[in-house]
């Protein structure tokens, strides 16, 4: 992350006292209530292990235990009750991370009475959180549990300017969001570029145009601006032992903004254009922010060199285009050129039937770069759906990577993950058992799933 666009960096140090605590308590209530469950420590031995972070190892091993990762590469002891598994012939990844889902804000099936993702009632609603909305019973959790997905940033739609809070889940069955919630994850702040505003806002007063989407944005962080200098006045005088300082009125829109310019809010813009993505990075730098990801950046690849230059990732599709006038510029080459310029790329699903599968729309990348000469091996293709994820989100110390010491969200696969013949043969979270292929009676099921309506597609 580039210390040069965040607020930290131009505005003074926040006083670390009581009064701020308090105000920060104010901003991140619904705290996760997620328990790593006991589980028995396994051993997998004899596998082809992606670590996450660009190495393949062959014939190797790796073991976990209450819920992290022991050792990798060489067998270790095997305490008594270890769980040993022969990997021959098996594959082994860190969990699957899609940092683009709508799981749980629109299930699948779609009803229109859970259809809650999306507050299309301004043009800025950056005061709403999905994780407000999420249905934990919708059934593309186990789905994508299926596909080997293990954590999921679920985002609000794109209709807005400023679309609300996103939230980071643990793909775990839970009565609550909750005991979904991956634990002190940061919250994300879901922008949008280009059509998606001027088709809802219109004919509604606004946005109509793309210089008027600009004009939004640019109002509300004025306006953000302004509220975080009243703040930072207050807490700077509670600091200094002013009994008398007035706390400003707490308002949930300007909140959001200003967790964003002080750094604790990542920004996740949907954005296809590449030249929508150079002005928003301006916009950033006008105000003093960090654009963390541009999501469905079909013409990323025009701008990877920037891209790459501000440390912002470009969270692509494999070949999702021509939806729309702004998803025409797409080519099957965008990720494998954005790798080729060293910039962040990820691969996400934004859908139901993507999310299941999504290793093999990395197989897709590898294909066409290597058509125009980019190889990409295996192990660097596979940190599009981790390492980088994790790092888009703010998790890459505790997920994406098989390191000793890791949280144990690993994939067993029944071959090479980029193969259309490979499933996910069983999935740990934090080192627990949470789905097997060859167990399905084992493997839990959402009470949406007993009859009353037929999934959209079944994963054998």
């Amino acid at each position: 992350m580039s210390a040069a666009l965040t607020a930290c960096a131009s505005t003074p140090s926040k006083p670390d006292n009581a009064a701020v605590a308090v105000s920060k308590q104010a901003a991140t209530p619904f705290d996760s209530i997620y328990q790593i469950p006991a589980a028995p420590a396994y051993v997998i031995r004899g596998a082809t292990i992606l670590t996450g972070d660009g190495e393949q190892l062959d014939n190797a091993t790796i073991s976990f235990a209450n819920g992290k990762i022991t050792s990798i590469g060489e067998a270790d002891d095997t305490p008594e009750g270890t769980v040993v598994i022969d990997g021959t012939g098996l594959w082994v990844t860190p969990g699957i991370i899609d940092v683009h889902s709508h799981m749980g804000v629109y299930p699948n099936p779609a009803i229109d009475s859970h259809s809650d993702g999306n507050e299309m009632v301004a043009p800025a609603t950056a005061k709403v959180w999905a994780e407000h909305s999420v249905w934990p019973q919708d059934p593309n959790f186990e789905k994508a549990l299926a596909g080997g997905v293990t954590t999921a940033q679920i985002l609000p739609g794109s209709a807005n300017l400023f679309g609300g809070r996103g939230v980071t889940l643990k793909n775990v069955p839970s009565i609550t969001m909750m005991g979904m919630k991956f634990p002190d994850a940061p919250h994300s702040l879901k922008m949008a570029c280009g059509e998606n505003p001027k088709r809802v806002y219109g004919d509604k007063g606004g946005p109509g145009t793309r210089m008027g989407n600009m004009a939004g944005y640019r109002s509300s962080w004025i306006a953000a601006k302004t509220y975080d200098k009243a703040w930072d006045s207050y807490e700077a005088k509670v600091a200094k032992g002013d009994k008398t300082a007035e706390a400003p009125e707490r308002n949930l829109e300007m909140e959001t903004l200003r967790g964003v310019l002080d750094g604790d809010i990542r920004i996740h813009n949907h954005c296809y254009r590449a030249d929508e993505m150079a002005n928003m990075i301006e916009l950033s730098k006008e105000f003093g922010y960090k654009i963390t990801a541009f999501h469905h950046a079909v013409e990323a690849y025009k701008v990877a060199p920037l891209l790459a230059e501000n440390d912002i990732c470009a969270v692509v599709w494999a070949d999702w285009w021509g939806f729309k006038q702004e998803a025409f510029d797409m080519i099957r080459e965008n990720a494998a050129l954005l790798h080729y310029a060293k910039a962040c790329t990820i691969i996400h699903s934004d859908d139901e039937i993507q999310i299941q599968r999504l290793p093999q729309e990395v197989g897709k990348v590898m294909s066409a770069g290597a058509q125009i000469g980019i190889d990409i091996t295996r192990g660097q293709a596979i940190a599009w759906l981790t390492s980088n994820s994790a790092k888009s989100i703010g998790l890459e110390d505790r997920i994406g990577s098989l390191r000793t010491g890791m949280n144990a969200d690993v994939v067993l696969w029944s071959g090479d993950p980029f193969s259309v013949y490979t499933k996910a043969d069983k999935v740990w979270i934090d080192g627990a058992l949470r789905y097997d292929r060859s167990r399905p009676a084992d493997n839990h099921t959402s009470d949406f799933n007993l009859g009353i309506i037929t999934p959209s597609e079944d994963r054998p």
